[in-house]
């Protein structure tokens, strides 16, 4: 199944320490945080990618262009770059119009590491989000569902800490779900999602893994020394 990677955001809150570099090339002990992702994504099954780009778009297609001898020598990939900056939903509704896709396919984010999730959403039905539950969801806002695993709603990110469900950030979507795109940026977070909710038709899929945003310094450098420590295997189990 093809994979959809949004990678063109302007890593606003990672700018304070990495401000040269975007935030899927951070390094990490001196490699390329997406270096890393990809290695995973092809250990579970991914070999055709579609990089999604805007903001230094250069530097990740090098990146790219220089990775297909080796890491991706037996993948297909392809990159667009937003002309404009598309938001997360516009940008999978470009890449569906200028590329032509058909049928289903995943979207996940360059910057967010998750243990799995690639096996549970290929049995699944979209539109379908992975959910992973946080001790503290406060961050990130929760994500609810009924007994069918139907997401109900939304709650957005508050000051209470609180354990709770929280969007993954990988999805399967369908192509035909962006035939009305009127060529405009907007979110899937914040558009596309909750018009599914209110027709019943996002499904939750609950993993069971590990899950770290690196757009945040904190969680970046947390990333790095578990690296560095030799405890890759933790993030992988």
């Amino acid at each position: 199944m093809k994979l959809l990677i949004l990678a063109g955001g302007f890593g606003t809150r990672l700018q304070s320490i990495l401000p040269e570099t975007p935030k899927a090339l951070a390094p990490i002990g001196g490699v390329p945080f997406l270096a890393f992702q990809l290695e995973h994504w092809i250990a579970q099954g991914i070999n055709s990618f579609v990089f999604l780009l805007h903001h230094q778009a250069d530097q990740i297609e090098r990146f790219l262009n220089q990775s297909k001898a080796e890491l991706l020598r037996n993948c297909e990939v392809f990159s667009l770059i937003e002309p404009v900056p598309m938001d997360t939903g516009g940008a999978v509704a470009y890449a569906i119009h200028k590329l032509g896709l058909e049928g289903d396919f995943l979207v996940t984010n360059a910057d967010t590491w998750l243990g799995s999730g690639v096996a549970e959403l290929t049995v699944s039905r979209a539109p379908a989000m992975a959910i992973v539950r946080r001790d503290n969801a406060s961050r990130y806002g929760q994500v609810k569902f009924d007994d069918t695993k139907t997401v109900t709603a939304f709650v957005e990110k508050n000051a209470v800490d609180a354990p709770g469900w929280i969007n993954a950030g990988i999805y399967r979507l369908r192509a035909d779900m962006f035939r009305n795109w009127n060529g405009l940026s907007f979110s899937l977070e914040k558009k596309a999602f909750p018009d599914w909710v209110k027709q019943g038709e996002l499904q939750a899929i609950a993993l069971k893994t590990d899950f770290i945003d690196i757009g945040v310094p904190e969680d970046y450098q947390r990333f790095c020394r578990w690296v560095e420590s030799g405890r890759m295997d933790k993030l992988c189990n």
